[in-house]
């Protein structure tokens, strides 16, 4: 029971695809042959190359409800704006490049098994020696092969496009020599678990073993084989007695007249690549840019143009999108189809979208455009979860702003959150760090003499917020916060300082009048610190303040949350009100103990938890499923998990590097009951969306339990009374930690043998999840 499809052709070739029947049977039956070893990949040469294993499959979810059956009218029913009026085409870079290595059998064949009803699959066509087509993303083979290994001496150098470049190239090697030759990944931050595991393949190769449904062939370099008695465009014409081709591109005019006439009225679609605006087409001798002036004259021989992306949507000098140009209807007025280039998971893109990167893959292209075209930003929630804020929509602007929890509430949050610090005249503030340095410019302030170590704190010096007065802290400016600077990854740079730090109570005030809020949550911490060795006491000041805001006497209907990781403090919130309270593991955990469960329903209507002690992820690939969340809910204690970023470096490669994938897992998968987020609009978007309404049944089972977090981790003394500050006390002293506040530290470890399953052959990985992002070149036909 897979996809039923019903195609339509025009005079172009364009297919128009409708989908009748859900493909979740399919594509669990693909991952069961995976699994039960009928369905290895081979080499060349006929021998297996990976091998299936048991290791816990945490299939991507998502997958099955891209394409279910839900969406499929809304579908059919949608006035698409491309040329033809038909939905947009998913086009597959050299397969699900993302992941494995480009133009592989694998990841043609996952890009074929994940994408959606007649997705494209892209290859390069590059010539050998002997006039064989491979697909290969490159004329030289040196960055994507283990060409240098196999043949270290055999480099040289060629003109191309006017510059002599070194390397080894395909003209210099007989298809029998590259059957030695293995594929490796071609950008380096992609995983090299998959590297030199499979051979290079030829155009049939890939129509044989993977049989498209769709094929596009890019020629990028037929004057330079012309130039070594080579001819692409009579291979092509050969190959296509036995080889269906869809569509053929290329950058260069002189090869479309070459081919000009010589595939009959129903052959492929011919598309003009565009390469950068400032390059020169070889034939015409003209730039990329100036061409771009002269549609009609693409129109005489090409029913299609490929540009990329920033033809469309320019950037500028500091990577903001610049307003659209109008290339999509100059393009639909001379007849052309628009394809777009450029997109990736894991490159950078323009600060607007947050690294919010659905549309970037060819599963999120799927989503995009099956999923989300019809959701606005008031859409009906489609699934019961709630998205709670981390510092406010602290991934757009500095955490714990004005700004960052207007945006927050603009983006669909239903919790906003304030994690609560003390000025040193007892005024309540929110702070996304005790530690001034984290979230603020005071180190450039007249304040910076006042750094410290505090050892119960951190080892590290620092200028905390109970070493500066309400007013001084006022006159400090916010800093965004960036836990990607190692990767070069900046957060929103125009707005990095901008917004001004907020009291407690004009945080509660905020959401008491906001309409959309269903709840707020207060972070409370270091109470025991701040009692015994400042003589400040958050916990009153923060029921104090609830009191003065109406809170406490039920004038407001916004619940409030209490979150801490010290059982004490939530004892006395318990005491004296009737908050939610909400206790935070810190710790990675693998198993829960029914004692521990206990003591927390004593103390706690809810408990967060950290991504991986839901899905274990060491070495960047998902190991397992843990059963915590399964045991808190058995004991009626809601689960949040913590933290949710957009940023591609921040999920494993599972999760296709995808924001949305995560949660969907996360949410459909474990059936957590809330997302900790600092992008709220990413989560509010997936809760409004069809996707959401993914079958949990297709989830596999959890792995045999982790090391259990106990009831000795819960349990802590009582807070300790308020102890006045002495005049002469400073903040220098190297204190010990106070007994009230022992901790146990748990670690995560790991089983032996989920490890040796992860590394010991390709498909253990792949059993435990489709991974990573689809690399490819467009989102669109339109």
């Amino acid at each position: 029971m897979g996809l039923v499809r019903k195609y339509e052709r025009d005079t172009s070739r364009n297919k128009k695809v409708w989908i009748f029947s859900s493909s979740e049977k399919a594509t669990l039956f693909y991952l069961w042959l995976v699994r039960t070893k009928k369905l290895p990949v081979t080499s060349r040469s006929g021998n297996p190359t990976m091998r299936a294993s048991s290791t816990v499959l945490l299939c991507s979810i998502v997958l099955i409800q891209v394409f279910a059956a839900q969406i499929d009218p809304k579908r059919s029913r949608s006035p698409w704006q491309t040329l033809s009026g038909d939905a947009p085409l998913v086009i597959a870079r050299g397969g699900f490049s993302g992941l494995f290595p480009d133009s592989s059998l694998p990841s043609y064949d996952l890009a074929k098994q994940t994408s959606v009803a007649g997705a494209v699959l892209w290859c390069d066509v590059q010539l050998t020696k002997d006039g064989h087509g491979i697909c290969f993303p490159d004329l030289k083979l040196n960055n994507a092969s283990t060409i240098k290994e196999v043949y270290p001496k055999r480099q040289k150098s060629y003109p191309v496009n006017g510059v002599s470049t070194q390397g080894w190239y395909t003209i210099d090697f007989s298809l029998r020599e590259l059957s030695n030759v293995s594929l490796i990944r071609g950008i380096f931050s992609r995983s090299e678990k998959f590297d030199g595991k499979y051979a290079i393949l030829t155009i049939q190769d890939v129509t044989t073993e993977i049989k498209p449904e769709s094929f596009w062939l890019n020629v990028q370099h037929d004057a330079f084989y012309a130039q070594h008695n080579l001819s692409i465009s009579g291979f092509l014409i050969s190959a296509s007695r036995t080889v269906s081709i869809d569509y053929i591109s290329s950058p260069e005019v002189n090869f479309f007249r070459k081919i000009a006439g010589r595939f009959g009225s129903k052959g492929p679609s011919l598309v003009f690549q565009f390469l950068k605006k400032e390059d020169f087409e070889p034939t015409t001798k003209q730039t990329y840019g100036s061409i771009l002036s002269n549609l009609t004259y693409v129109k005489t021989f090409a029913s299609g143009i490929l540009v990329p992306k920033s033809y469309i949507l320019p950037l500028d000098d500091k990577h903001y999108l610049l307003p659209p140009t109008s290339l999509v209807q100059d393009a639909h007025r001379a007849g052309l189809q628009v394809h777009v280039s450029g997109f990736a998971n894991d490159v950078d893109i323009a600060y607007n979208y947050n690294f919010d990167l659905l549309w970037i893959m060819v599963i999120s292209l799927s989503m995009v455009c099956y999923c989300f075209s019809h959701v606005s930003r008031h859409a009906t929630k489609q699934v019961d979860f709630l998205v709670i804020s981390k510092n406010g929509a602290s991934g757009d602007y500095p955490g714990c702003t004005d700004l960052a929890y207007e945006k927050a509430i603009e983006d669909g949050a239903d919790v906003i959150d304030c994690s609560v610090q003390m000025s040193s005249d007892g005024k309540p503030f929110c702070s996304s760090s005790i530690d001034l340095t984290q979230s603020t410019m005071v180190i450039q302030s007249p304040f910076r003499n006042r750094s410290t170590i505090i050892p119960e704190i951190s080892l590290d010096p620092g200028i905390y917020t109970f070493s500066l007065t309400w007013s001084e802290i006022q006159s400090l400016t916010p800093a965004i916060r960036n836990p990607f600077r190692v990767y070069n990854m900046f957060r929103n740079p125009n707005e990095r300082n901008s917004g001004k730090i907020i009291s407690l109570s004009e945080f509660l005030n905020l959401g008491k009048n906001s309409n959309s809020l269903s709840g707020v949550l207060i972070s409370v911490e270091d109470a025991v610190y701040l009692r015994e060795k400042q003589g400040l006491d958050v916990v009153k000041a923060v029921l104090d303040t609830l009191t003065e805001t109406g809170y406490s006497n039920r004038t407001t209907t916004t619940k409030v949350m209490i979150q801490s990781t010290n059982s004490s403090v939530l004892v006395d919130f318990k005491k004296q009100g009737k908050y939610e309270t909400v206790y935070k593991v810190e710790e990675e955990i693998g198993d829960i103990s029914d004692s521990a469960i206990e003591d927390i329903k004593k103390f706690a209507n809810a408990v967060v938890i950290r991504k991986p002690s839901v899905f274990p992820y060491p070495d960047s690939f998902v190991t397992g499923q843990t059963n915590v969340v399964e045991r808190l809910h058995k004991s009626k204690l809601p689960v949040y998990v913590e933290l949710f970023q957009n940023e591609f470096v921040s999920q494993p490669f599972d999760f296709f590097s995808d924001a949305t994938v995560e949660i969907n897992s996360y949410i459909t998968g474990a059936g957590i009951n809330g997302t900790i987020t600092e992008f709220p609009f990413t989560a509010a978007r997936y809760k409004s969306s069809l996707l959401s309404l993914v079958n949990p049944t297709s989830l596999p089972p959890a792995e045999a339990p982790n090391p259990v977090f106990t009831a000795d981790d819960v349990t802590e003394p009582p807070l300790p009374p308020v102890t006045a500050k002495s005049p002469t006390s400073s903040t220098n002293a190297q204190a010990h930690r106070p007994s009230g506040q022992t901790r146990l530290t748990l670690s995560l470890r790991i089983s032996v043998f989920a490890s040796l399953l992860l590394l010991s052959s390709t498909f253990d990985i792949i059993s435990s999840l489709f991974i990573m992002s689809f690399s490819f070149v467009t989102l669109a036909s339109l």
